[in-house]
């Protein structure tokens, strides 16, 4: 961004390389947004659209597209996360970061079907090993899937001891479209009985659902007032450069 060129370069060694680079002092950031933000007095609050970049919002909130970076500035939030992304692009990154399977079950997993064992679909003759349980939801991740699991079927796996283990599959979905977690009318997280199910009370949020509402959440976001725009643009660089 082109802020940082205002920043005193330093001289740091990266990982274990034997050489140092000059590299612009980041470290004075915190301090500057700190002493900037306490002294702006007039902010307003903004919604970004779906799909909007920072440089449209300057631009129709400033005329300028130069006061992009007074957003990152100004909200700690797109500072650790970035901007918000079109809704589209929600479902494309929900689906690129969560890429497991997940079967879910009402049966008692807690002393069956453990890590790194295989399984069959009795009715579907489909296959594949466990990867991660998630006894709180009743949840069986899977890998190397060969063949198509059917919900409502019977899916066995063996033991150390030999012997057959069961399950009923509830259901069987993509990562992303599976439960993260429940919560309640007031939006708490809720522990849930895996053997009966969440009940009528209870929102299921999956994994989707969870990512597109951080991203909601990023879209409100506050501004600095166009009337104090170029006054704190200025109070930022000369912080940077004392």
């Amino acid at each position: 961004m082109t802020y940082f060129k205002d920043f005193p370069r330093v001289l740091y060694t990266f990982g274990n390389e034997e050489n140092a680079d000059a590299f612009e002092n980041i470290a004075l950031y915190s301090d500057a947004v700190d002493q900037v933000r306490d002294a702006v007095g007039l902010y307003e609050d903004y919604y970004i659209q779906s799909g909007e970049r920072p440089d449209q919002v300057s631009f129709k909130l400033y005329e300028s597209t130069n006061f992009h970076w007074t957003f990152f500035l100004m909200n700690p939030s797109l500072r650790e996360c970035g901007w918000p992304l079109s809704n589209s692009r929600v479902d494309d990154k929900a689906k690129h970061d969560y890429t497991g399977t997940i079967m879910t079950t009402r049966t008692r997993l807690s002393d069956k079907f453990k890590i790194g064992r295989e399984v069959h679909g009795l009715t579907s003759g489909a296959s594949a090993l466990i990867e991660h349980r998630d006894l709180q939801l009743g949840q069986v991740w899977i890998k190397n899937i060969s063949g198509t699991f059917l919900a409502g079927e019977t899916v066995t796996s063996t033991n150390a001891e030999g012997i057959t283990e069961n399950i009923t599959l509830l259901s069987i979905a993509p990562q992303y479209n599976s439960a993260h977690h429940y919560e309640d009318v007031n939006k708490e997280y809720v522990d849930i009985d895996p053997e009966v199910g969440p009940g009528a009370q209870l929102t299921e949020i999956t994994w989707l659902d969870r990512l597109l509402i951080k991203n909601e959440e990023m879209r409100q976001i506050r501004v600095i007032d166009n009337k104090s725009i170029i006054e704190v643009a200025q109070a930022f660089k000369e912080a940077i450069r004392s």
